[in-house]
């Protein structure tokens, strides 16, 4: 039987999945080539030393072969695989001290976010610990549009400095283009989590966003 293209990957292709599991080198080495980017940024939100990022994926790549006979298709391949980096990911940075846990960080009231239990809803509101008042999603921001040179790199620093769960939200969520409930599968999260994350992650790239071309608007008139 002819393998689908590994360009399906994302979907978790039937058949892609039985030819690792046969032990199809062609495949496995396509499969790498075309998730090892994202797995690598994705690593970038536990650790920040290249050699721990190499050692991660590639121990997430010798799971994915121990463990493909046991995959059962719930998720895409890609998820799973990429479930697999994140959970190799977290043990390698609690040996390093350097993970802040997700649950530490998902509470409209943490003085870490920016952002007071104002701009979030109560217990008593329809959407607990979402945002009070909608945002515009940042595909929508005209801003995000017209990125280029320096803000570009402004931007990158921002992300840069996130707490890893909200960088690592951002990065699978606006960076890998992933849909919410993959992002939240995938992290072993609730939705709702993921939605919070996502939104303290934009707002503060936004808001260091905010202070670099602010000065330059007023410079302007």
């Amino acid at each position: 039987m002819q393998n689908a293209p590994v360009e399906n990957v994302g979907v978790g292709d039937a058949s892609i999945i039985e030819a690792l599991r046969r032990g199809d080198d062609q495949v496995f080495t396509e499969v790498v080539e075309r998730l090892h980017p994202t797995l690598r940024r994705v690593a970038r939100g536990y650790l920040r030393s290249e050699e721990a990022i190499g050692d991660v994926i590639q121990e997430t790549w010798i799971g994915v072969l121990r463990g493909i006979d046991r995959f059962e298709g719930r998720s895409s391949l890609r998820t799973w695989v990429v479930s697999i980096l994140v959970n190799v990911a977290r043990s390698h940075a609690v040996r390093e001290a350097r993970m802040v846990p997700f649950a530490a960080l998902g509470l409209p009231d943490d003085p870490r976010s920016g952002f007071g239990p104002e701009c979030f809803e109560g217990p008593g509101g329809e959407y607990p610990g979402h945002w009070s008042t909608p945002r515009t999603p940042w595909s929508e921001d005209p801003v995000a549009a017209t990125l280029a040179g320096e803000t570009r790199e402004l931007v990158a620093r921002a992300v840069a400095e996130l707490p890893e769960s909200q960088r690592t939200v951002i990065t699978l969520r606006d960076v890998e283009g992933w849909t919410g409930p993959e992002v939240a599968a995938t992290l072993g999260i609730s939705e709702g989590n993921q939605r919070v994350l996502l939104h303290r992650a934009r707002a503060r790239v936004r808001r260091a966003l905010d202070q670099h071309l602010l000065p330059m608007e007023r410079r302007a008139v």
